[in-house]
């Protein structure tokens, strides 16, 4: 599939972007586990989460749909069953990692696979904290390349420094360590997105922070929720940045999530200059949320790298797409970690707004960015990849001349209805087969 994008001469109005992908998997794995009915509002029905619901319910958890809603009939911290077939992730680096957290402290056999991109992706730094627990995993590459294999049970607790900041990794480990006999502690180099210890704190679970350390023990249970997912701020990001690169444009976004790890593109886009105002909302899920308001107007390039890069390392692709159309040169550092995303996101990123006449360079750790040019419409390719076949979309908004992005249907993955939204605010697209 193929969509096929028109310069837009403005775009303005008032929407919600799908509820936060992150949290929407979370809430179905942990709800797996409490004792009762778990109601998730607002869960994002995207290919990545449909994945994570229906690994659950071949665990033995029954999951309904009810609208925007899911209700998970959780069965206890042991009540999953071992299953009957192999585990597919389809593309959800989330669903696999947190899934063999999860796998490692149930004393039964597992298969774990997903599709091309998943067969790709490093899994060595999630199997080797978890074997010195005690599980049991095997794999390609000796356990580095899925598929794995994971025969759980029998955890011991461990202190585990994180050469890596990394949201899955941390949140593999402390479900395991919910199983794991003693206290397990993780510690990271730098702040990664917290939603795992927000959840978990919701349902029950004894979690706390020493020495610098998250730790957690095993709960006599969990108890379950009503969680209402808030809007997912990386889909946010893409209509942010449309409405600040297109002409006349003024796009309001309503109860977006705005917690402290996720935020740091607003950081970033105000210090390029942009015409972006916040008001707070309060909290939904124990997660701040806003209302975001994006106005169109110059953008400035800027350097971004270190600590920041963890608060939004999904999106530097659309990042990359603002400094694209900015004056001056923006510089993205200690992004190493793009090239083992869904695809190597230095390189396609580069790659595809080339196409464009954009100014790209590449570094091993990021990229650097010649804005100020005329871009032209272009000829793209997604990868297989939501986060480019969105960011080349938004491209093609603020570009002279008709833009093609194939491979559209990878924006399913988390933004299903993205085209569609774009058209209520004004823009000019159309998808073909």
């Amino acid at each position: 599939m193929r969509l096929i994008v028109e310069p837009a001469e403005s775009l303005r109005g008032q929407v919600r972007v799908p509820g936060d992908k992150s949290i929407s998997h979370r809430a179905v794995l942990f709800g797996a586990l409490a004792e009762g009915t778990t109601r998730v509002d607002g869960f994002l029905f995207g290919a990545d989460c449909l994945r994570t619901v229906a690994c659950v319910r071949a665990l033995g958890v029954p999951v309904e749909e009810d609208g925007d809603a899911v209700l998970v009939h959780g069965q206890g911290l042991d009540g999953l069953r071992e299953p009957d077939d192999v585990l597919d992730v389809g593309n959800s680096g989330t669903t696999i990692r947190l899934l063999m957290g999860l796998l490692a402290g149930r004393d039964f056999y597992a298969c774990l696979t997903g599709d091309a991109s998943i067969r790709r992706r490093p899994m060595e730094r999630v199997v080797k904290p978890l074997r010195s627990m005690g599980a049991r995993i095997d794999g390609r590459r000796g356990g580095e390349l899925a598929p794995l294999t994971v025969r759980g049970g029998g955890l011991r607790a461990i202190k585990y420094q994180m050469p890596v900041a990394s949201a899955q990794v941390k949140s593999a480990i402390l479900l395991a360590g919910m199983f794991a006999k003693g206290v397990t502690g993780v510690k990271e180099p730098a702040p990664s997105r917290d939603h795992t210890e927000r959840m978990l704190q919701a349902f029950g679970a004894p979690l706390s922070r020493r020495s610098g350390f998250i730790e957690i023990e095993r709960p006599l249970r969990l108890n379950p929720c009503r969680i209402r997912v808030p809007g997912d701020p990386s889909s946010a990001a893409f209509l942010l940045v449309a409405a600040l690169i297109t002409r006349k444009s003024e796009v309001v976004l309503e109860d977006v999530g705005v917690n402290p790890t996720r935020t740091g593109l607003l950081d970033v886009l105000w210090a390029m200059g942009a015409n972006l105002a916040a008001e707070q909302g309060g909290e939904q899920a124990g997660e701040p949320v806003a209302r975001l308001i994006a106005r169109s107007g110059p953008l400035r390039g800027v350097r971004v790298g270190g600590e920041l890069i963890p608060r939004l390392i999904d999106e530097i692709p659309i990042l990359a797409v603002a400094a694209a159309f900015a004056e001056g040169v923006t510089e993205i550092r200690d992004a190493a970690e793009l090239r083992v995303k869904e695809t190597d996101r230095i390189r396609t990123v580069a790659e595809e707004l080339r196409k464009f006449g954009a100014d790209v360079g590449e570094l091993e750790d990021g990229l650097v960015i010649r804005g100020g040019s005329r871009l032209r419409g272009a000829r793209c390719h997604s990868h297989g990849d939501h986060r480019i076949a969105m960011a080349m979309a938004v491209a093609g908004l603020a570009a002279e001349g008709e833009t093609v992005v194939e491979g559209w249907e990878a924006a399913d993955v988390s933004f299903p209805g993205f085209a569609g939204l774009l058209e209520d605010l004004g823009a000019r697209v159309r998808t073909e087969a």
